[in-house]
């Protein structure tokens, strides 16, 4: 499935630079007018509905999520499989109470043929009966947590709780001691930690956390984290493990530099992820990540979208922007299957997104899983070093390959 063997040598790092000062035009095409056979697109025309947090905690997540997409638009004429595309985007905010409004909007009133984006793992949870009862694809774009019905929800990214389980067994191989785990109260937090500490223990690790659970953080009002990594220090942790992003990414990284834990190895899922990189500064520096992207792959697909984003935002790309511009991707590809047997219609565009197979992408060749329509797709190790005059996280190595 995958271009390389993981212990290929052919895998090598390239950096990316800033390919000119010249930006890209992402406008889309004004489109009006719908038509019926239970869509709200006309007979050329596509309509897409993508919501994603656009203002509270995780504002740079869902920026890079709109922003990941649009740039396969701009880059493919503002067409997916031929078609004019209308995008319609929404804001989720902090989760369920401003997500679901959003989505009802695109869904109900705007009639739109497919949804995607969604930063938060309860955001997925609260929306998802409305997609399911419209019988229109939700192809989501950031981490999602385990669903039942799953004929018409997708995911270009992964499980919640696989980031965890990739790196679980490399820090037990590498920590000689306890790990100290911590994440933020609400689902996503939950589903990221449990597939850590789950697996961490099936390989023999121990937990330095003193009731051997995971230690929660209320989301999203904590900003101060020192108290809990004063709580850190009385415990015997040689290492810790956690997720956060978005602001409180900013908040954790740059408040353990100055703590008493300063010293302890820091093992993340996201923290240092994206625009927040910057803006921790060299607090963030050491800190390693897992993630199914690293912007220094080098592979065809990869060279191609580093070059184009960097052209327009003059940063590395993220998993965020990736997943997201990978749904473009897939849509592309199954809208011209679906014309290619008939109409477009959200079941036919559902259907053609079954039977697509392997996707060429920027963090190496993947597929859906049949059991939960996630990618099968490779994990890897990044650490925070500096690239050129500026920090970036550098792909160290492979970790495992999940998905189902």
């Amino acid at each position: 499935m995958f271009p390389f063997a993981p212990s290929d040598p052919r895998r090598r790092r390239v950096r990316f630079r800033p390919a000119g000062a010249a930006a890209l035009a992402l406008g889309l095409a004004a489109v009006t007018g719908c038509s019926g056979g239970g869509s709200g697109s006309s007979d050329d025309t596509v309509k897409i509905g993508l919501v994603a947090s656009l203002s509270g905690t995780y504002e740079p997540v869902g920026t890079e999520l709109r922003d990941g997409f649009k740039l396969y638009l701009d880059t493919h004429g503002n067409k997916l499989g031929g078609r004019k595309v209308e995008l319609i985007v929404a804001d989720e905010g902090d989760g369920p109470p401003t997500a679901v409004p959003a989505a009802t909007k695109l869904v109900k009133k705007d009639k739109v043929d497919v949804l995607t984006g969604l930063v938060g793992g309860g955001s997925v949870n609260a929306v998802l009966p409305l997609t399911q009862q419209a019988k229109i694809p939700f192809l989501g774009s950031n981490a999602r947590p385990p669903v039942k019905d799953i004929e018409y929800v997708w995911t270009t990214s992964f499980l919640s709780d696989e980031p965890g389980k990739a790196i679980a067994p490399y820090i037990k191989d590498k920590v000689d001691g306890p790990v100290y785990a911590i994440g933020p109260d609400y689902q996503g937090g939950h589903d990221e930690l449990r597939g850590f500490t789950e697996e961490f223990e099936r390989v023999k690790g121990k937990l330095a956390n003193p009731d051997g659970k995971t230690t929660w953080t209320p989301f999203p009002k904590t900003t101060n984290f020192m108290p809990y990594f004063a709580e850190i220090a009385k415990t015997d942790a040689k290492a810790v493990y956690c997720f956060y992003a978005g602001k409180a990414a900013i908040d954790f990284a740059k408040q353990y530099a100055q703590s008493d834990i300063a010293d302890l190895p820091l093992y993340t899922a996201f923290v240092t992820e994206g625009s927040v990189l910057q803006a921790q500064g060299p607090a963030a520096k050491d800190i390693y990540s897992v993630l199914n992207y690293a912007a220094d792959l080098d592979n065809e697909a990869n060279r191609t979208f580093a070059a184009d984003w960097t052209a327009e935002h003059d940063t590395q790309p993220t998993t965020y922007a990736m997943a997201s511009y990978d749904a473009a991707a897939v849509l592309d590809k199954a809208i011209a299957d679906a014309a290619k047997d008939g109409d477009v219609t959200p079941q036919t565009i559902n259907k053609a997104i079954a039977g697509l197979g392997q996707i060429d992408s920027p963090r190496g060749a993947w597929e859906f899983g049949d059991k939960a329509h996630s990618p099968v797709q490779t994990w890897y190790l990044r650490q925070v070093r500096p690239d050129g005059s500026k920090l970036a996280n550098v792909m160290v190595q492979d970790l495992a390959t999940l998905g189902s």
